[in-house]
This record gives structure tokens, sequence and C-alpha cells, in this order.
């Protein structure tokens, strides 16, 4: 695939970390690298977006995330099981879960692709696509802990949603920001504003 020309898959789960999904989508909108992001949201993050962002329903949804109206970022249905990302043919490069939910963890883990975010994620399992969890949880329990040693074990990146601090973060967005840029670039989207340690 050309470096102008990555197609990512981004969902927001019903945990914790709104203000996370949003960092994540304000970057990749600005990235000329990135021509697509089907966005998927559960119904359980639109609560949180209510909740944390004060974002209300899922009519123009990224337009009420990202500020505008985007060209590059598609909204997806995540009941539609018949969605493009649902099929191995379509050209994915990666897949973010941000957040994460333990629920949606286990489902993954699970292979019980009965939405379109869990397809989607067995998706990119099955074709060695990078698939990214940034699980939001604490304290952990067993059943947590398995299913992420369950999904790592399939493939998938269990990257927890921590911030930083050694970047002297300002402000929520500030910590938000550099989260994004962490996971942008562990997918090969490094980005140029992003805090690096030393330099």
């Amino acid at each position: 695939m050309a470096e102008s020309s990555h197609i990512l898959t981004i969902a927001a789960t019903g945990a914790s970390g709104a203000v996370f999904t949003r960092a994540l989508l304000l970057i990749a909108e600005s990235d000329a690298r990135i021509q697509t992001v089907n966005f998927i949201a559960s119904d359980n993050a639109l609560r949180v977006f209510a909740e944390e962002l004060g974002i209300k329903g899922r009519s123009n949804l990224v337009q009420q995330l990202v500020g505008s109206k985007s060209k590059k970022i598609q909204q997806q249905n995540n009941d539609d099981i018949g969605a493009n990302v649902a099929s191995g043919s379509y050209p994915t490069h990666a897949m973010i879960v941000l957040p994460c939910s333990m629920g949606a963890l286990a489902r993954i883990a699970s292979g019980l692709a009965s939405t379109l975010i869990d397809r989607a994620a067995d998706v990119c399992l099955k074709e060695k696509h990078p698939l990214v969890l940034c699980t939001r949880e604490t304290p952990l329990n067993r059943i947590h802990i398995r299913n992420m040693g369950v999904a790592a074990e399939a493939g998938a990146t269990i990257y927890p949603l921590i911030p930083t601090f050694y970047n002297q973060p300002k402000t929520i967005d500030d910590l938000a920001h550099q989260f994004a840029c962490r996971v942008l670039k562990f997918i090969s989207l490094p980005q140029p504003d992003a805090y690096q340690w030393g330099s």
C-alpha cells in the first residue's frame, strides 16, 4: 500500500476516555498519509461521549467530535455487519479500538463477531493486520487478564490507555494528544509534533 494511502479503522466502545478517541480522530483527520478512516462507535460509546464530551446522539457524530465536516472519516454503523471493514478483501492497514472496554475485549478474544466492531477486529486478526486494543479498566480481574492474553496470542496488541507525564502536559487534551501520537507511531504513522524523550 502506498505511503500516502493508509486506510484505518478506528472504533470506540463503552469505556471512559472519549477525549482520547477525539484526539485520535483529530490527528487522523490532519495526517495527509491517511486516506480514509472508517469510524465505528458502539451504543455504549455514544453514552460515554454524551457524559464526557456533551455530544448527543449518533447524527453528525464525526462533525461533533472533530468540529467540522470530514471528507476522510466515514462513520459506520456498528449494526452493519455487511460494511466494507467486515470483509478481508477490504484493504485495511490497521484497526485501533480506543477506548476498548473489557466487554469488547472479551468478544474479540472469543471471536464473537456479532457487531461490526467485533467483526472488523476478527478480520484484522485473520488477515494479520495490526489490531491495537487500547484497554481501559482498573483494577483488572482474572477474566480481563486472561482475555488480554488470548487476544495477544491471536495477534492483537494490548495497548493500555495509560497517558504519559514526562512530557509535562498542561491539559487533558495534551495528555490525549500525546497518547494518540504514540498509538499512531506504533502502526508506523509517527507524528511530527509528538514529544520524544531525550529530544
